[in-house]
């Protein structure tokens, strides 16, 4: 197993086995929040000793170029033979399936019905992902400001508004520039958009988005965009559907309240240090719950692959109990694994600060709407979380008032349905 930075990482050895004929390269395209392409390259180098002539190259690769570069990849049949992804369901017709080649008994029992976010429907029953990275959206606040400020942290109920007002009171006293930041993502604001009433889907199952409930949190967003109660730019200097979050922001100490997620915990620990003291707290509340959005990543195969049997047992054995815990343990995920999760996490490499925010992240997914469960395990979420990050992004910056923003959202769902035969 090789690994090198940067989308074509060549490999530094060949393993021979025999004859050149029996070698069998898997170029395997990892992003990484943390280290998680390295904890992942340890049990790969197991893999590679238990299975002579078989050579895994680890190309690790920007979070971007999975977004963007993979899918293009894909469509081109030039994509590499498995991959770390995001959109689970999204890219599901590229997806080999696992089942003719491992105990699907074992899956079933050990990852349950996140299995069903990398299918293609209710119908399907095939085994496709290794749901390697489970994630909850969450605020991470910087404590130091909060005992610098004397204000009191909100408590495990308190609502947005709550957290707004702590927040801006902090950043005044302070003289820090930016109270909340919420990444730029449709996937990080249907978290507080659930929990202000959104539905997302009619009782039928068709997909909607703009509900009362939904439009109730866009307008408050955007208002604390206008009034500097949430870093403007990092919604309102990027358009389309690119991505942005605010986690230096937050690691320079220039942001009081940073919603985010778990897979940031890592990054946090490593880069804060003992700069300022920081946590991870409940997910505010709205009218209607207190949800944060389940997520993650997963490793895949791909059904153009010329070794889809070797591809199979490779993510096999990364799902294989002790494997699993090791690779959670030592990137510093929360596991997917029903049994691993059971007999409880050792996160070994993890200070006081990141062992008590996993732990404070695990505990809130209890509290998770399963409105957000479905939404995550929605097919065509992808396009959902595009449109909502491009609409109220022009609602930010003036080029639409939320009413007109939340109609074209309407509209593009629709085109988007429309394309997509649903």
């Amino acid at each position: 197993m090789t690994l090198k930075q940067g989308i074509f990482g060549m490999a530094a050895g060949l393993l021979v086995a025999g004859s050149a004929a029996m070698a069998q390269e898997i170029r395997f395209m990892c992003y990484s929040d943390g280290n998680e392409c390295e904890a992942a390259g340890e049990i790969i180098d197991r893999f590679e000793a238990e299975n002579e002539g078989v050579t895994v190259v680890i190309d690790k690769v920007p979070y971007k170029a999975i977004l963007e570069n993979l899918p293009v990849q894909l469509a081109a049949g030039t994509g590499p033979d498995m991959a770390k992804v995001t959109d689970l369901g999204g890219l599901s017709q590229y997806y080999l399936d696992l089942a003719p080649h491992v105990d699907t008994a074992y899956w079933e029992e050990s990852f349950g019905p996140i299995l069903n976010w990398y299918r293609s429907g209710p119908e399907d029953s095939g085994v496709y992902g290794l749901h390697s990275q489970l994630t909850i959206t969450g605020p991470y606040i910087n404590t130091t400001l909060f005992e610098q400020a004397g204000v009191e942290v909100p408590g495990e109920d308190a609502t947005w508004d709550d957290w707004a007002e702590a927040a801006r009171a902090v950043a005044e006293a302070t003289e820090t520039p930016f109270a909340m930041a919420i990444d730029r993502s449709g996937h990080r604001i249907a978290g507080p958009a659930i929990s202000y009433g959104a539905q997302l889907f009619a009782e039928d199952g068709t997909p909607i988005l703009v509900d009362e409930g939904f439009q109730t949190f866009a307008q408050k967003f955007v208002d604390w965009n206008a009034d500097g109660t949430m870093a403007r730019d990092v919604w309102g200097a990027t358009g389309g559907t690119t991505y942005q979050d605010a986690a230096q922001e937050f690691i320079n100490g220039e942001l009081v309240f940073y919603y985010s997620g778990s897979w940031n915990v890592q990054r946090m620990d490593s880069s804060i240090g003992d700069a300022f003291d920081w946590a991870v707290v409940s997910s505010p509340c709205g009218p209607a719950a207190c949800s944060g959005m389940p997520g993650g990543a997963g490793i895949v195969g791909f059904k153009d692959t010329e070794h889809p049997e070797i591809v199979a047992k490779l993510i096999d054995f990364l799902a294989q109990k002790d494997n699993y815990a090791e690779l959670a343990g030592k990137s510093l995920n929360i596991p997917a694994h029903g049994v691993v999760i059971t007999e409880g996490m050792t996160y070994e490499s993890a200070s006081p600060a990141a062992g008590a925010a996993l732990n404070a992240y695990a505990s809130q997914l209890p509290k998770v709407s399963p409105i957000a469960f479905a939404y995550q395990g929605y097919k065509l979420n992808r396009a959902m979380f595009n449109i909502s990050a491009t609409r109220i992004t022009q609602a930010i910056v003036g080029e639409l008032t939320v009413e007109e923003a939340m109609e074209r959202a309407k509209e593009d769902l629709a085109q988007a349905l429309d394309e997509a035969g649903e």
